[in-house]
């Protein structure tokens, strides 16, 4: 049961996106707003509906939505960048430059997820493993340095 509803919030993202990119803002919506009542990917759900919401002109309910995903992940960088977006586009300035600079901290501080493939993560690990190497060597190298040099 709860894999099916797991796969269709999974399948509402994917359509609600497809039918953002052919405007037909209202079923993408409707859809989204169906996958809520599931629980799954609330903030990503509430993200996605913002940006239904601002791509029609709806920049009231877009203000609600990403503030809502904030809610649910209050770390989630690109809904308070949304966000500002949304502010700015309301003319509220001062609202405008205080969630993009906080968009930008958050930005720095909890960097996004990225999906490495195996190979980056093969050649992390050998560059990690390298420089570890380089560490411990240089360390045993200032230990034998104070041993002769304090005997």
């Amino acid at each position: 049961m709860y894999e099916e509803q797991e796969a269709f919030v999974a399948e509402a993202l994917d359509h609600a996106e497809e039918l953002r990119r052919k405007k037909d803002y209202k079923t993408g919506i409707s859809l989204l707003v169906e996958a809520l009542k599931y629980g799954i990917d609330k903030a990503m759900i509430y993200y996605r509906l913002g940006n239904l919401y601002i791509d029609g002109s709806d920049l009231n309910r877009a203000e609600y939505a990403y503030k809502r995903a904030l809610e649910v992940e209050p770390h989630y960088v690109n809904a308070m960048h949304n966000l500002a977006i949304v502010y700015k586009r309301q003319k509220k300035i001062s609202l405008y430059v205080k969630t993009y600079k906080k968009s930008q901290r958050m930005e720095l501080r909890y960097p996004r997820n990225v999906n490495l493939s195996i190979k980056k993560k093969n050649r992390l690990r050998r560059l990690s493993l390298k420089v570890l190497l380089w560490l411990l060597a240089g360390a045993g190298l200032i230990a034998l340095l104070l041993f002769l040099l304090l005997r």
